[in-house]
């Protein structure tokens, strides 16, 4: 190899260095951009009020992507979750409807959406299914059964608690901001803190190496799994809360963002890398997206193609990961 030759390798490797450096924090230096972008078009973006709301928005998307997180991490990915969502809240919305205490309907919701994630750890992890098919399959299955179980109607949740977990707080700190707090704080521990977190980061790392070590991947497949469930089930509880209903459509807008959210918040498609702050800063970013688009009233029709845009910006940042 010629001196020109190696002086031009590394100068490529050098600039790929900083291009993997700027990818690891693409999801909160996208936020700030987008912040500023929007507080110029619209002085009414960054009002107290308006960024309240936009949290509290986005926090049902933060414990949707948390849950996205485990099944991303182990190298899979849970498409069960637009499916997932809504049957969570159906079944609250019908328990609640049908005169049972809101405790056993909020708990009952919860135990649907683990269900869904255990049945899809069994599916992906005990038979060695793969984990797009599985999930993609349960995301018609459950559309199906949601629709089957509210005729296709919204069902309405009349509940103080649920309003006030939606609309109160501690002062200025609202429920859902400590909710989605919490779901940060006992994800970043279960992954960076815990034997089991280990585990998840080495079965999506290096599958081979992970099981020669002793690791079973079975099992972590399924606690993945049943952990994105479980997040999905809470999700729907705060979505019931929040729109006053449960809503038996499909959540699309949901499944795509909770995927780009991960992606963009640095953690690897193909597993073994992960990042809590990253996740939220990257569900935060698609709900400010959302929330920039109706104060400046654009079309809602455009929502969708930035989100997939997004989407796409995110698979393009994480070639340049490390």
């Amino acid at each position: 190899m010629t001196a020109e030759a190696t002086e031009e390798l590394r100068a490529r490797e050098g600039r790929t260095e900083i291009l993997a450096k700027v990818a690891e924090f693409a999801a909160p230096l996208a936020l700030v951009v987008l912040w500023v972008a929007f507080f110029i078009a619209t002085p009414n973006f960054l009002t107290a009020e308006n960024i309240g709301d936009l949290l509290v928005a986005s926090t049902i998307l933060t414990v949707l992507a948390l849950g996205q997180q485990f099944a991303i991490t182990v190298g899979g990915i849970d498409l069960s979750v637009g499916a997932n969502l809504p049957w969570a809240a159906a079944v609250l919305g019908y328990l609640a409807s049908h005169g049972y205490p809101m405790a056993v309907a909020i708990g009952a919701a919860i135990l649907a959406g683990l269900a869904v994630g255990v049945v899809n750890g069994v599916l992906v992890g005990r038979l060695h299914m793969t984990d797009f098919v599985v999930t993609l399959g349960m995301l018609s299955v459950l559309n199906g059964i949601t629709l089957l179980l509210t005729h296709g109607n919204t069902e309405a949740v009349s509940s103080r608690f649920l309003q006030r977990l939606a609309l109160d707080g501690i002062g200025p700190v609202r429920w859902f901001w400590l909710l989605a707090l919490l779901a940060a704080l006992v994800v970043a521990g279960i992954i960076f803190r815990t034997r089991i977190g280990t585990h998840l980061l080495a079965a999506g790392g290096r599958l081979e190496a992970a099981r020669d070590t002793g690791i079973s991947v079975n099992r972590i497949r399924l606690f993945a799994y049943a952990m994105s469930g479980l997040l999905c089930g809470i999700a729907g509880v705060m979505l019931v809360a929040r729109n006053g209903g449960a809503d038996p459509s499909l959540q699309t807008t949901y499944l795509l963002s909770s995927i780009a959210a991960v992606v963009l918040g640095g953690s690897s498609l193909s597993g073994g890398k992960a990042s809590v702050l990253g996740t939220v800063c990257g569900a935060v970013l698609f709900t400010s997206l959302i929330n920039g688009f109706t104060i400046l009233g654009i079309s809602q029709y455009y929502q969708p193609v930035a989100v997939g845009a997004v989407l796409l910006l995110a698979a393009g940042i994480a070639r340049f990961r490390k």
